[in-house]
């Protein structure tokens, strides 16, 4: 039987192949045809390792915007939105300064003639709220400088050392108190004016600190713990008072009350300094809010 030569050799045929689609427009196959496989959904240790990564990816987000002299705020708020939490913590801070001159007379007033460590450490720190209710004032004074990373730092450093200098004299005050083994006296303008102004401070905190938050800013979340440190401490002097009069021997618990708060705001105010001085420096170039 003859055959046609020129027909194809079936069992010469080269074996078929599967062309990827991306190959044919020019592009190169991947090399890897078999991609790992993510973790399941219940697998924990993929999971904490996706949690990681969105951690980094967020951090490195903060760094790259902080490094453009912006604030985090920059990128969560609107326009609008930033301006009018700026007024408020302008209305927040002017509340504040009111309030605090208030209370700052009153402690000062029940420090003399009550001889309490706690009522002058009170009122100390009812001074230092109105200074950095003014610092926070200047922060947002300019409508223009809401997001400003450079201006708030610098509004920070103030406060570190506003700290650092009050606590001092707090602390030398309660250390002169306890030395002398300075007596307390209990009456009821001393439990009015504690009760008021722990009321009082703890309020202006939580505002403060919730307007913190949302503006990003450590300069209004610093000035909301020094009111609530005022709120502390306004309830201190009721507490110390109250266990001075049911037990004569624990007169030393306002002074040491006095010291404690006094080294508390000093640690946060060399916190503020270590954490914004190098701030301040990165971001100088940016002070173009001017």
């Amino acid at each position: 039987m003859m055959t046609d030569s020129s027909a194809p050799d079936l069992s010469t045929a080269p074996n078929p192949t599967i062309v990827d689609p991306a190959a044919q427009n020019g592009q190169c196959a991947p090399t890897d045809q078999h991609p790992p496989k993510r973790g399941t959904q219940g697998d924990p240790f993929s999971m904490d390792r996706d949690q990681e990564m969105k951690i980094s990816e967020s951090i490195q987000f903060s760094d790259e915007v902080e490094n453009r002299g912006l604030l985090e705020s920059s990128t969560r708020l609107k326009p609008h939105e930033a301006q009018s939490y700026r007024k408020k913590a302008l209305w927040v801070s002017w509340a504040s300064i009111l309030v605090t001159i208030a209370l700052a007379v009153a402690a000062f007033t029940v420090s003399i003639m009550r001889h309490s460590a706690s009522a002058f450490g009170f009122a100390f720190d009812a001074v230092l709220d109105v200074l950095s209710s003014i610092i926070v004032l200047w922060r947002y004074s300019n409508a223009a400088a809401v997001h400003s990373a450079h201006r708030e730092y610098i509004a920070c450093v103030v406060l570190g050392v506003v700290f650092i200098l009050s606590s001092m004299c707090i602390v030398g005050k309660a250390i002169h108190d306890l030395a002398t083994k300075l007596l307390p006296e209990v009456g009821d303008f001393l439990f009015s004016v504690s009760i008021l102004s722990g009321i009082l401070c703890i309020i202006l905190a939580v505002v403060k600190f919730m307007l913190g938050r949302v503006l990003t800013s450590r300069a209004l979340i610093t000035d909301a713990f020094n009111s609530l440190v005022g709120g502390i401490m306004g309830f201190s002097i009721l507490i110390s008072a109250e266990v001075f009069k049911h037990h004569p021997t624990v007169w030393y618990l306002d002074g040491m009350t006095g010291v404690l708060i006094g080294l508390i705001i000093l640690a946060y105010g060399v916190k503020l300094l270590i954490d914004m001085v190098p701030r301040v420096r990165q971001t100088h170039n940016y002070e173009t809010f001017e």
